[in-house]
């Protein structure tokens, strides 16, 4: 009898002394399981990345809504063929309707405008759209329309000041008015910008220079003026001009003028994505410090 209970004696003693062994090692365990996790814990807290870095600026033209559905392009009208008469001998395919509500409004080469001669005898010929009757010259649309001056006259007044003269210097070699240049002027300059964005799209580029200058850099650069004085210039006259230009070819993207801003930044960075169909990455300016991902 006392055999039997000094046995059990003993296996309750081992038994307490094995819960006691897993119970230890248990807690060591637990023990460098929880330190593992706080130092990467800590270690990953040290290595985040600095907010500027993962969150794109807000931009004024993201904002305004996600990008409207491409509408397809009205189907081609049906060419216009003339059976009766003698041929056309005025050659008419580079023109088109300038009215809106016409079914050829801007498509050329469908034979639907015909030659009218000058009207009273003047330089420019008259043309006529067959399908909806309007009248219009051949100048129509260009920086020539409606101009009573020889069109060499215009040519070199805007050439003069694309030169560098003045528009009242201008005006005195020309014998004309200033604020005729002028006009001139900023119509030639609204004609280029739509030729510009007419043949300027879908350009494939690897790299873009973008920038921002002032107009006295050139004043600094040959001693003229002090670096000081220049920014106390810039500080009266906020305008910049921006630029962005593919540097391999030396292709002009964009220019824009105006304050320099991180929305003006954004603004010109749209731009020239819109043009390009190869373009994906990141704009920096060290002068600024701004970062434009796209």
């Amino acid at each position: 009898m006392v055999h039997h209970l000094l046995c059990h004696a003993l296996l309750l003693l081992g038994i307490l002394w094995l819960y006691l062994i897993l119970r230890w090692l248990w807690l060591q365990r637990h023990a460098t399981t929880s330190h593992a996790t706080t130092r990467a814990t800590r270690r990953s807290r040290a290595n985040e990345a600095f907010p500027g870095l993962t969150h794109k600026p807000s931009c004024v033209t993201c904002e305004e809504g996600a990008p409207e559905q491409i509408k397809a392009p009205p189907s081609a009208p049906s060419p216009v063929v003339t059976m009766r008469g003698c041929p056309r001998k005025v050659d008419t395919r580079h023109y088109f309707c300038p009215s809106p509500h016409c079914d050829y409004y801007g498509w050329v080469g469908f034979g639907n405008l015909r030659a009218h001669g000058h009207p009273r005898g003047g330089r420019w010929r008259q043309l006529q759209c067959v399908a909806c009757g309007t009248y219009f010259l051949e100048t129509h649309g260009t920086p020539l329309h409606g101009k009573r001056v020889a069109p060499e006259l215009v040519v070199w007044a805007v050439g003069a000041v694309a030169e560098g003269l003045g528009i009242r210097a201008v005006a005195r070699v020309f014998a004309v008015d200033p604020n005729t240049v002028l006009q001139w002027v900023v119509e030639a300059a609204d004609h280029a910008a739509a030729l510009s964005r007419y043949f300027l799209h879908d350009v494939r580029v690897t790299q873009v220079q973008l920038d921002e200058l002032f107009a006295v850099l050139s004043a600094v650069k040959a001693g003229e003026v002090s670096k000081a004085e220049a920014s106390t210039r810039v500080s009266r006259a906020p305008p910049w001009v921006w630029v962005a230009l593919e540097p391999v070819s030396k292709l002009l993207l964009t220019i824009e003028v105006g304050e320099r801003t991180l929305a003006m930044a954004q603004c010109v960075v749209h731009q020239v994505v819109h043009l390009s169909i190869s373009l994906t990455g990141l704009f920096v300016s060290e002068t600024k410090g701004f970062a434009l991902c796209f």
